[in-house]
């Protein structure tokens, strides 16, 4: 028996009421689960810094507080692949983090130049010598980003679109460290910290336009972490800590679910 048009009617409002207070959810719930995402590149994305380690992942140090892995849990997508790794550079994303990627991959994201560029060794130099030497450092490292990144973070982006074309890949960049004119009172001098800065704002600006020439989506987290950095009072990134090395200068789980998860969650 057909419904009159006034119970059509009546019927397609209970029902968009009902989705309205139960199905909203469960709708975006479904667009959700039909993502495959696959999350690269490296300590970054590994969540280095925020603790809680898959014992899984060995030394690439994937945590369960890392961003990839947040935006997971939260929506549920119908496959998970996590191959970020501490420590890789862009020929390790190319050779040993790929295999997940496909024709049906939908997500994929990436952070990845830093360690290329030096920033293990800009950071100890920084910290075990003098001003000048930390400078001349920062230095080398920014015509590093200039004369050979580009390349680098060509072939990695186009090794990701051959295995994913249709993927929507979102490149994430790296947070300044320091708040200058901040709290702290020892350890680097503010000539330093800057030079620091700055060497962050030109190597996200080489990301960002290596990311914009392959048309993927470029993420800044300096505005989630502007605040938050080392100095700040309330920092989201570990100092130099001696006892565990690795994870100094690194995001805390703060800095992952605060500063990267809702600057990914923006652009994905």
């Amino acid at each position: 028996m057909k419904l009159s048009r006034f119970a059509a009617f009546a019927s397609s409002l209970l029902l968009g009421s009902v989705l309205a207070l139960t199905g909203a959810g469960a709708a975006h719930a479904a667009e959700s689960a039909a993502v495959d995402y696959v999350a690269l590149g490296d300590s970054y994305s590994s969540g280095v810094g925020a603790g809680s380690y898959d014992s899984a992942s060995g030394d690439c140090k994937r945590s369960t507080k890392a961003f990839p892995r947040l935006w997971a849990n939260a929506n549920v997508p119908s496959s998970f692949a996590f191959t970020a790794c501490s420590g890789a550079v862009t020929t390790d994303v190319t050779t040993k983090q790929l295999g997940p990627l496909s024709s049906a991959t939908d997500l994929v994201s990436i952070t990845v130049g830093g360690n290329d560029a030096g920033f293990a060794d800009v950071m100890t130099t920084c910290v075990l010598q003098s001003e000048s030497t930390c400078v001349n450092r920062v230095n080398q490292a920014k015509g590093y980003v200039d004369s050979t990144l580009p390349a680098r973070l060509d072939a990695v982006y186009n090794a990701i679109r051959a295995k994913a074309p249709a993927a929507r890949v979102v490149v994430l960049g790296y947070p300044r460290f320091y708040q200058l004119s901040g709290s702290c009172v020892a350890g680097l001098s503010e000539t330093e910290r800057a030079a620091i800065n700055g060497a962050a704002d030109h190597l996200n600006a080489a990301v960002a336009k290596r990311a914009a020439d392959h048309g993927f989506a470029f993420a800044s987290v300096v505005p989630a972490f502007t605040g938050h950095e080392i100095c700040s009072g309330s920092a989201w990134l570990h100092s130099v800590n001696w006892l565990n090395i690795g994870e100094s200068y690194h995001p805390t789980a703060a800095g992952q679910s605060g500063g990267y998860l809702p600057s990914f969650r923006s652009a994905a």
